[in-house]
């Protein structure tokens, strides 16, 4: 099996190059790509792109910012790997919980992993965050029947086939609840594996809002009640 991780990139200068190095040396248990697509940063982001040399990483460029979703779409029309998941560029998830992700798939357990933060104590999360996320996650439960931990999860981890059949239209971050209520409809059950996560705050760049948020519950009914 080949793995394409996915890293979309907008204006990340500060942790691309080290958020490369850790995605890079991990010990992976199949081969992998790195697809990098840089959502036209302003900053000296392709600058360090530019400079980063290891065959397995390939990068492409947005000329102007489009969105997460349309990074990820990039991504994966171009992705030649079996399997995909998505690794953000800002250092707040851990690629070494990337194998723990796969084990389910390689053993056969599982098609579609998701990796569930447990938001423990921490002084770096922000509560109002913590909560917005749960309500969009309970929302996606009560909605489908389900009982997922971690809808907004970057980490999710499924064949680029299956993604593709998606035919995610979500430009921005609202793509996490399409891309779940389209799993969940389908009766497609991700399997949740527990995962490390540092929340970066505002002033350190994070970028979601409350708005992110209302789509996200939006998205989700409109998934519901979207005829079949």
């Amino acid at each position: 099996m080949k793995l394409s991780i996915l890293m979309p990139v907008y204006n990340e200068e500060e942790r691309i190059a080290e958020a490369l190095k850790q995605a890079l040396a991990v010990e992976y248990p199949c081969e992998i790509e790195m697809v990098v697509v840089n959502d036209g940063s302003r900053d000296g982001t392709q600058s360090i792109l530019d400079a980063a040399d290891d065959s397995r990483l390939r990068v492409i460029t947005h000329p102007r910012n489009a969105g997460k979703g349309a990074a990820i779409k990039t991504a994966v029309d171009n992705a030649e790997g079996d399997y995909m998941v998505i690794l953000d560029a800002d250092l707040e998830y851990d690629p070494m919980d990337i194998p723990r992700l796969l084990a389910p798939v390689l053993d056969g357990r599982a098609k579609v992993v998701y990796g569930n933060r447990t938001f423990g104590s921490h002084s770096a999360y922000s509560f109002w965050y913590v909560m917005g996320n749960k309500a969009v996650t309970t929302a996606a439960n009560v909605l489908f029947n389900s009982y997922i931990g971690d809808l907004e999860t970057c980490f999710k981890l499924l064949p680029v086939s299956l993604y593709r059949s998606l035919d995610v239209k979500s430009r921005g971050f609202g793509m996490e609840a399409e891309v779940t209520g389209k799993l969940l409809r389908r009766k497609i059950r991700p399997y949740e594996v527990p995962i490390s996560y540092r929340a970066r705050g505002r002033e350190e760049g994070k970028k979601i809002t409350w708005k992110d948020g209302v789509e996200a519950l939006w998205i989700l009914g409109r998934e519901r009640a979207r005829k079949r």
